[in-house]
């Protein structure tokens, strides 16, 4: 095998493509040298056929990824269209199913489909790979899959979307509202026309379920995950989050509970000293929580043409040296199958903005209701009295560790006193 090319058939030459095909040109010397193997783009699938001024040395064209997987002489099919089926899904299927190793950065896919393609790999005996479908350029699979195979993870946090960190980011340190950064994000490439699935959470929530899984050696199970977008986040929000040290971040949380396996996406409120709360811009960070090593972090980029293929370049790398390796940590049939702990058990802090009717006895109510569901606050902060019975104001709370069952049934009753004027916001806190 050694000094024999690696045939690669490359699916997709959007940026990340076009990346990857710059990078095996420019890195082939280095490449050899660690893994005794000249990577060779002998095929490619994109929307049309010639070569946009890439390296592809005479590659072969074929119209349909699909047909590319299943004939082409490859040893490693790179699926770099995207989605969770359709094209992407079944031209994976028909390489796996002829014996040819995967590299793919395509998280949806795997969220959907990942213990099928996986289990697929293992009995073809080959590659499902697949650094690149989280955090861009920041090795968290390799690091839970290999490096922390000593340590039992007990939580796995991070900033999983660019866009969103982007967004927070710009509208902490501008004071530029929501749409404003959302339309900035968009001008500048790191958010879609339709940035729903950013903005949601739903693709933070797609690599959250593959972190679970490597982490805790559990079946996949994106449907578990607890979402929430940042939509609703103000200028207010970030305002009291600065005043009580904190910042808001779109988190991903998968952690063990006595309850079974949580797994949640939302804004959170993480305090100023700590390593997320310092991630900014497009950076994406990852916390690692082991009984060995600690807490580990990793901060990079999550995104970008240049960041993501090297990270498929790092899987390419173990397929030349011959590195054969479970695609979630362990055979299918030793994942477990996690028991779901539901939000609604969650246990925490939370930062809640009411906008509450100024007249005596409202606050006295709202501390009652509070009270009732046996949830110590830690601090209020109310805005100063305007004066009219009739008006509303701002009050700020933050509560000590209590249940989301609490804190949710405590504020509905607020509504039904007539105390409160809208839905309040509500932010969880993760504290250090």
């Amino acid at each position: 095998m050694a000094n024999r090319p690696l045939k690669l058939g490359l699916a997709g030459l959007g940026t990340v493509g076009a990346a990857l095909t710059r990078l095996i040109c420019a890195r082939s010397d280095d490449f050899v040298a660690r893994t005794g193997r000249l990577p060779e783009i002998v095929a490619y699938s994109a929307r049309s056929a010639g070569e946009r001024g890439l390296p592809l040395g005479g590659a072969h064209f074929y119209p349909d990824a699909r047909e590319m997987a299943a004939k082409a002489d490859i040893d490693v099919f790179v699926e770099l269209i995207g989605g969770a089926s359709g094209p992407a899904y079944e031209a994976v299927r028909a390489a796996l199913a002829r014996g040819v190793h995967v590299v793919t950065a395509n998280k949806a896919m795997l969220a959907a489909h990942g213990l099928e393609l996986a289990d697929m790999a293992e009995k073809a005996a080959v590659a499902l790979s697949f650094e690149a479908a989280v955090g861009g350029g920041v090795p968290v699979i390799k690091t839970l899959r290999e490096a922390l195979v000593g340590n039992r993870i007990q939580r796995v946090s991070g900033i999983l979307n660019g866009t969103c960190n982007f967004i927070l980011s710009k509208m902490e340190a501008e004071r530029i509202p929501f749409d404003v950064c959302l339309k900035e994000a968009q001008r500048l490439g790191y958010a879609e026309a339709d940035p729903t699935f950013d903005i949601g959470g739903f693709d933070t929530a797609h690599k959250l379920s593959i972190l679970a899984a490597l982490a805790f050696g559990a079946r996949i199970d994106a449907e578990a995950v607890s979402v929430e977008g940042i939509e609703s986040i103000t200028l207010a929000d970030l305002a009291a989050a600065d005043d009580l040290g904190f910042r808001i971040k779109l988190l991903g949380v998968a952690q063990r509970t006595d309850h079974g396996v949580e797994q949640r996406v939302h804004p959170t409120m993480v305090a100023k000293t700590t390593p997320l709360a310092q991630t900014m811009g497009v950076l994406n960070g990852v916390t690692i929580d082991g009984d060995a090593v600690g807490a580990l972090t990793l901060v990079g980029p999550g995104a970008g043409g240049d960041a993501t293929a090297s990270a498929v370049a790092a899987d390419l790398a173990d397929i030349a040296r011959g590195v054969l390796a479970p695609a979630f940590g362990r055979p299918v049939a030793l994942l477990a199958e996690a028991e779901r702990a539901s939000i609604q058990r969650h246990e925490g802090g939370y930062y809640v903005r009411l906008s509450v009717l100024d007249r005596p006895g409202s606050m006295a109510t709202i501390a009652r209701r509070m009270a009732e569901r046996t949830i110590s606050l830690e601090s209020i902060v109310q805005k100063r009295a305007s004066g009219d019975a009739n008006a509303y104001v701002s009050v700020v709370i933050v509560t000590h560790a209590t249940t989301e069952t609490s804190i949710r049934e405590a504020l509905a009753l607020t509504l039904e006193d007539g105390v409160v004027r809208e839905k309040p916001q509500v932010i969880r806190i993760e504290r250090p």
